[in-house]
């Protein structure tokens, strides 16, 4: 099946809302993308037009997101675009979501310390785990060495 996917660069517009489904947990946020362009006149960077786009991300993904998201962040969104149409008060209105396959803090515009979430034996939301402080980071992919800790 053909579906257009797109990674958006933008920021956090709304609180991230998170709830549970029959089919799962997922969360929702608006999110906002500015076009820039560089003012050759004025000798500086300008703002275009804003568009916004309704994020959903399902399971673990929604549940990372609600637990390290607000509004205002700078992300990167990668994901399945989905438009559609609706009659609202008598007028019809297009309406542009993304179905999130990926989504992660946009480093260029600041730090982010990433901690890894853990499934528990019949859990389906994750949990994440940070790794103990003055502890050594891991050096390759066995990390039985490396003490972690579920946060509450």
């Amino acid at each position: 099946m053909n579906e257009t996917t797109v990674t958006l660069v933008g920021n956090v517009a709304t609180n991230v809302e998170y709830r549970e489904t029959v089919s799962g947990g997922v969360a929702r946020f608006r999110f906002a993308v500015t076009a820039r362009r560089w003012d050759r006149e004025h000798g500086m960077w300008t703002d275009g037009a804003t568009s916004f786009y309704t994020v959903s991300a399902w399971r673990s993904l929604g549940a990372n997101l609600a637990a390290s998201v607000s509004v205002g962040e700078p992300l990167v969104v990668h994901g399945r675009l989905k438009i559609r149409e609706e009659d609202l008060d008598g007028r019809r209105k297009t309406f542009v979501d993304v179905d999130a396959v990926a989504v992660g803090h946009d480093l260029t515009r600041g730090t982010a310390a990433f901690r890894r979430a853990t499934r528990q034996p019949g859990a389906e939301t994750a949990v994440p785990e940070q790794r103990v402080p003055d502890s050594p980071p891991p050096t390759g992919p066995e990390t039985a060495d490396y003490p972690l800790v579920a946060t509450p």
